[in-house]
């Protein structure tokens, strides 16, 4: 019986993943199709909160992911936005893929890299779906995880020439825009002066704040159909959300945890005005409207995405011999039958 532990770290996982983009988009589809089958074990995501300390957090996201995939595991991350201000990321944590066989951990994978990457998958399958090809985005947030949603939207969309972006820190927007002409081979990236001069730059909009409650009331100045990828969850107004055309990754997920779509359920008393999954909408079990509304995508985030990522990540970690391995992780059995 084998009783390895393989650990990567974020730097290694990062070069595991380059030009893999394509792959984690797919795996990410997948395990949304599965999702949407019933494949698949998610618990509600537990979040932990300290005493007079709004900001700061740290979730547990356990899942199983069958079919192809046939894991178990569980991704711990933190979320602690003050540490930008110290030079470090907002984000860390680790995921633990597990053995469907013993149940025992095979992978301690670093879990920041992973969420960013997911996440951007998730998105850029969002805007494949819910937008036709554009060549200019605008992106609102200059975080990690906003750089990994470009990333894949040029994937997505090699048409993308040109992007708006706009973050309370200047700074921030700065480097973002460094760093997306130096990767991404940009040659238009312009620093919006105003949030709502960034909205009204083009028809596709991503929002990766840390906002913890809505701070836009109004988005009358996007153009009729605008796709919105409401990343961060907690950006849009009630009132904005109910105007909408809604596409989510989970009903049920989403609906929680005082999110934007959350708090539009607690004004309606209900959740008709969502339209239905991602996963429902590549399926073709539902279509989109062409009443001119705006489409906005809401993803909870959900764990088996990290799964479906992570076994990618240990199976090229595996092939490529990178990252460490132990050999003894689990104690020897104490007695045999």
């Amino acid at each position: 019986m084998r009783n390895e532990l393989l650990i990567l770290r974020g730097e290694e996982i990062q070069f595991l993943l380059e030009g893999h983009e394509h792959a984690v988009i797919d795996r990410v589809q997948k395990a949304y199709a599965y999702h949407l089958q019933g494949m698949d074990v998610l618990p509600h995501s537990s979040f932990l909160r300290f005493p007079d300390d709004a900001r700061n957090r740290i979730i547990a996201l356990p899942a199983y992911l069958g079919g192809d995939f046939e894991v178990a595991g569980i991704k711990w991350i933190s979320s602690f936005p003050g540490n930008l201000s110290q030079g470090i990321q907002r984000a860390s944590g680790i995921v633990i893929l597990n053995s469907m066989q013993t149940g025992r951990p095979e992978a301690l994978l670093e879990a920041s890299v992973i969420n960013a990457k997911r996440t951007a998958a998730s998105a850029a399958l969002a805007a494949k779906y819910l937008s036709h090809p554009v060549d200019e985005a605008t992106i609102v947030g200059c975080g990690i995880i906003s750089f990994e949603i470009v990333r894949f939207l040029k994937v997505v969309y090699p048409g993308l020439q040109r992007l708006t972006i706009f973050d309370l820190d200047v700074r921030r927007a700065t480097y973002f825009q460094q760093q997306c002409v130096k990767y991404f081979g940009f040659k238009h990236v312009q620093i919006a002066a105003d949030l709502d001069s960034a909205l009204s730059a083009a028809s596709l909009v991503s929002f990766a704040t840390t906002a913890a409650v809505p701070h836009i009331n109004d988005l009358s100045m996007l153009a009729p159909g605008a796709t919105v990828l409401h990343i961060s969850l907690r950006d849009l107004a009630p009132e904005v959300i109910l105007s909408a055309e809604n596409i989510v990754d989970d009903i049920d997920h989403v609906c929680r945890a005082q999110t934007s779509l959350d708090l539009a359920q607690q004004v309606t008393g209900n959740r008709d005005f969502i339209r239905g999954t991602l996963a429902d909408l590549i399926l073709k079990n539902i279509t989109l409207e062409n009443s001119g509304k705006l489409r906005i995508f809401s993803p909870f985030g959900l764990g088996i995405l990290d799964l479906a990522v992570g076994t990618l990540i240990k199976e090229l970690g595996i092939a490529q011999q990178k990252g460490t391995l132990v050999n003894s992780f689990a104690p020897a059995a104490w007695a045999h039958a």
